[in-house]
């Protein structure tokens, strides 16, 4: 992660003040819990409470040496607590620490994404009922297809993000687990009953079975589902650039006073922020693989899957949390042309309106066949610039002695697609 991306928020959670603080939490619960069993002396915790500190370069120049990170954090931890910190990691293993202390971090940034969410969530849900009735060509393959609303262009991508929320809170509780449970997860030198302290007081669920480290199935569901909301946001980052190309400019990303978009053009007015997101989508999702493949560990446990973690624990999390931001403030400013996309859609002389004319003459007593056969010669002539679809009809005479003229001018009204609108609406805001 660098600072360009970076919210101090999510960066906090991941700096190493915030990592040796909750393991000093872990190792504080743990001993309480085994004073309150009478494992270890009456007034233990207390006196760990009020002593206990630490400083991270110490605990660096006490690594260089020993070349384990919880026992060089164990022994600053005892430089200032003194005789009482040779109760404190009784029974336990590194692993203990560690792993809950990961689990208690990837839930705290879960949170944090979720309010990002939350942020794009109300960003897209204004914009689309402001937009609910602007009408804009629908494209498929990239090809003018039929009218749409962009309001219902932007509840798609709200019901998406709806279901990304879901997710991540499924992902949570993947993650929020605690194992206390020692060498090979076996509890011999510690009782199942300090884990279940340790995981109440920091909000955590017990681990059933941990092998001395928590299963990384678990992570690599979370860090999956972080890839798949970075799809999202990419997916509406991408809807944007294509809107805001030149031929098109149905939308565009806000431009600033004073606001430059080309060291060589002065004219130029680039989508970077959408193209930003699309780049830091494809590093989120590059922590997905990675993380699939922590889950196979040799038997019990090894430790390859600790230098991957370290990387794209904060990476992922931090990557997404920026994005998830950025996308939000693409949406709440940005500009929409409401004349260019009706331009737009008109702009292929009607042809938009050729499956309603298709099924009114199937409905008329031609076959389909038929039907597509007399729709579709006179679509080709205006695709080919020889005259609007609707005045070309007119002057079919296979098709004018199934429909009238009245009948006809009917079926180009614009109104006619946005009648579901508000079912469309409802289902995605519940209410319209």
């Amino acid at each position: 992660m660098i600072p360009r991306y970076t919210r101090p928020e999510m960066a906090a959670i991941w700096s190493p003040e915030s990592r040796f603080g909750i393991w000093l939490e872990i190792e504080t619960l743990a001993a309480e819990a085994m004073e309150n069993l009478g494992i270890i002396p009456e007034g233990t915790t207390a006196a760990v409470r009020e002593k206990a500190a630490f400083e991270v370069d110490r605990i660096d120049e006490i690594e260089r040496e020993v070349k384990h990170d919880v026992i060089a954090f164990l022994t600053n931890v005892a430089e200032h607590v003194g005789e009482p910190a040779r109760f404190l990691h009784l029974g336990m293993t590194s692993s203990d620490v560690l792993d809950t202390c990961l689990n208690v971090q990837m839930v705290r940034a879960a949170d944090l994404l979720l309010t990002g969410i939350d942020r794009v969530l109300a960003a897209l849900e204004k914009r689309a009922f402001e937009h609910k009735l602007t009408p804009t060509i629908g494209r498929s393959h990239g090809i003018h297809a039929e009218p749409t609303t962009f309001g219902v262009k932007l509840a798609t991508f709200h019901a998406e993000f709806q279901r990304a929320r879901t997710r991540l809170l499924i992902a949570r509780e993947e993650v929020a687990t605690c194992a206390i449970s020692g060498a090979v997860g076996t509890f011999a030198n510690i009782d199942p009953k300090i884990e279940a302290h340790v995981a109440e007081k920091l909000g955590l669920a017990i681990e059933p079975v941990s092998t001395q480290v928590i299963p990384r199935d678990r992570h690599a569901m979370y860090f999956a589902v972080l890839g798949v909301i970075a799809s999202s946001v990419e997916r509406l980052a991408t809807e944007v650039r294509h809107l805001q190309r030149t031929e098109v400019l149905e939308a565009e990303e806000y431009f600033s006073a004073g606001q430059k978009g080309s060291s060589a053009m002065p004219h130029k007015r680039n989508p970077v922020l959408t193209e930003n997101l699309t780049g830091l989508a494809r590093l989120v999702r590059s922590a997905v693989t990675p993380a699939l493949e922590n889950v196979a560990l040799w038997h019990e446990r090894d430790i390859s899957h600790s230098s991957v973690e370290r990387g794209i624990g904060p990476d992922a999390t931090v990557h997404l949390d920026f994005a998830l931001h950025r996308l939000a403030g693409v949406v709440e400013n940005l500009v929409v042309y409401p004349e260019r996309m009706l331009k737009t859609l008109n702009s292929m002389g009607g042809l938009h309106n050729s499956q309603r004319i298709l099924l009114a003459l199937v409905e008329a007593g031609n076959s389909r066949e038929d039907s597509y056969r007399m729709v579709q010669r006179n679509a080709m002539k205006t695709w080919g610039g020889e005259g609007p679809l609707l005045d070309l009809l007119q002057k079919d005479e296979e098709v004018m002695a199934k429909l009238t003229k009245e009948q006809l001018e009917d079926l180009f009204d614009l109104d006619y697609h946005f009648k579901q609108v508000d079912t469309i609406f409802e289902r995605v805001f519940g209410r319209s």
